[in-house]
């Protein structure tokens, strides 16, 4: 049995926005109807495809190893490396940085498409000038968008630990051979079996921060769980021992059980991998996301549930082992109560 209990405080709905009267001689109980209709059913953004722009965030995750592998193209990787960068010899030779500084770069690179992405969505500039709907019904933490891209980027429990962890087991030789190798092209197969191997290795390590000692969860992940109603950018703030536990010993053991990937396929789910995680901290509903759950991956609003009440959605990128282990609740489960309509 877990030692931290679930939340027993009732939260209403305390700054929803209220569509304007368009009746200028409405009667007074006219606008109380109105103002009572918004509050059961939030002010939402309006029908279109355009916020739909947004899913080409998951291919841009990408950019970097696709370019790289493209025969057709001048950014194939053997037209813009000499050979004696990449061609490795395990047996004899310690191995090179380039496969390493690409992998933090491919990191990046899918950074600088999703933020952008997610600065217009938030302004509502790609719905007409409407924001997007926050998850939870208090609504959205109020923040400086460079406030937030700064204390993102600067955490050393974040980017800073995840690069001293890669360049560490990637220049000491401790992952499988065939990660160094630069033959083929992403193997997508093994890019999904990466990331199913990293959240259930990832779910283990959570429950047990949660369950095995009230000492452990206070040293670890509970600094992560000060953030009820979590922004985006605070999917890596929170603790060295956190990432090491719920992180980085997860990378290494799922380098070590899928053993046969190249450096492009490795490449592809680290990026996918720290871009879905920082997504699923989003404070705003995506289009996408009822499609998603429907497939059992995972959503902000799904996380949001665990970050609120504690005790369900210890997966994060999909949820089959909460369901599987009986921990998962549905966001539609607390609406409107803690979640809006439509999370």
């Amino acid at each position: 049995m877990c030692l931290i209990s679930e939340p027993t405080e009732t939260i209403l709905p305390n700054n929803v926005e209220c569509d304007k009267l368009t009746s200028q001689d409405a009667s007074g109980m006219g606008k109380k109807e109105s103002i009572s209709q918004n509050l059961r059913f939030p002010t939402t953004v309006k029908p279109s495809l355009l916020p739909w722009l947004t899913v080409a965030v998951w291919p841009l995750m990408s950019t970097l190893p696709l370019l790289l592998t493209e025969d057709d193209l001048p950014t194939q990787y053997s037209k813009v490396f000499p050979s004696e960068w990449y061609n490795h010899d395990p047996m004899i030779e310690r191995p090179k940085p380039l496969g390493l500084i690409l992998g933090i770069c491919a990191v990046v690179v899918g950074h600088m498409f999703l933020l952008p992405i997610f600065y217009l969505y938030r302004q509502g500039s790609l719905s007409g000038g409407i924001k997007p709907t926050s998850i939870q019904t208090k609504g959205e933490r109020k923040y400086e968008f460079f406030e937030g891209l700064k204390t993102h980027l600067t955490q050393p429990e974040g980017f800073i630990l995840l690069s001293i962890y890669l360049s560490s087991t990637w220049m000491m030789g401790y992952m499988p051979s065939s990660y160094y190798s630069f033959d083929g092209a992403i193997q997508w197969s093994r890019v999904f079996l990466c990331l199913v191997t990293q959240d259930f290795v990832q779910y283990i390590m959570h429950r047990l921060e949660h369950c095995v000692s009230h000492t452990l969860y206070q040293k670890s992940h509970k600094p992560h769980h000060r953030f009820t109603n979590p922004r985006l950018f605070d999917a890596f703030n929170g603790s060295v021992a956190d990432t090491v536990l719920m992180i980085l010993i997860p990378l290494y053991i799922t380098a070590h059980i899928v053993r046969d990937c190249n450096v492009w396929t490795y490449m592809a789910f680290g990026s996918m991998y720290a871009n879905w995680l920082v997504l699923i901290h989003s404070e705003y509903v995506f289009p996408w996301d009822s499609s998603f759950r429907a497939l059992g991956l995972g959503t902000p609003g799904d996380h949001h549930v665990h970050h609120k009440l504690f005790v369900y959605n210890y997966g994060h990128l999909f949820l089959w082992f909460d369901q599987l282990g009986g921990t998962y609740r549905s966001p539609k489960d607390y609406s409107p109560k803690l979640f809006n309509h439509g999370t």
